[in-house]
């Protein structure tokens, strides 16, 4: 694993060898990136369940402002230091060692809002809809931001998805795993 572009591309980064974590292929993260180039510069952004911290890294490496990585796993969070250390990128990086409704609450109350988030929360585990749900009521999306759900359950996710005041503009598949693209307007 490694980051693939910007001020650190070309650093190998750790990842967690445990089935609850699994690192988001390259070829995703580049189409994903080739998606949202755009909207970096300059942005604050939230790795929700960021497990080696990767996505946030890229992030942090192609121009954002800030990124905020959250994990509840102690050896994750651990990873994330150690991977931003390595990549020079802990400046501009703020770590969250809880639960996502604990951090998303405490992120609240900072009165901070992102202009992308980024949800890959364990496969298994129905709660990406719910981050969504919890994030739209803390008002914790900008206006013109963006959310997008790394998920191999894409059917699950949609439908959760209908229940919600939110937008699914893009879907993307690469194998088993799918990109779903998210906005709204609230501000």
């Amino acid at each position: 694993m490694r980051v693939i572009s910007g001020t650190a591309r070309g650093t190998k980064l750790n990842s967690i060898d445990e089935l609850s974590t699994r690192p988001t292929l390259d070829r995703v993260k580049e189409s994903l990136f080739n998606i949202v180039q755009q909207k970096i510069d300059d942005s604050i952004v939230l790795d929700l369940f960021a497990g080696s911290g990767a996505i946030g890294i890229e992030f942090l490496s192609r121009g954002c402002k800030t990124a905020y990585f959250c994990d509840m796993s102690k050896k994750a969070v651990n990873m994330i230091h150690q991977n931003l250390e390595r990549t020079r990128l802990q400046e501009n990086a703020v770590v969250i060692n809880k639960d996502y409704k604990e951090c998303l609450r405490q992120i609240a109350k900072q009165d901070i809002a992102f202009d992308l988030i980024f949800i890959d929360p364990p496969y298994k585990d129905d709660i990406a809809v719910d981050s969504v749900k919890t994030i739209l009521s803390l008002k914790l999306l900008k206006k013109d931001g963006i959310i997008i759900i790394e998920t191999d359950e894409k059917d699950r996710e949609l439908n959760n998805l209908k229940k919600l005041d939110i937008e699914v503009y893009d879907i993307r598949k690469y194998g088993r795993a799918n990109l779903i693209f998210l906005n709204c307007e609230r501000g």
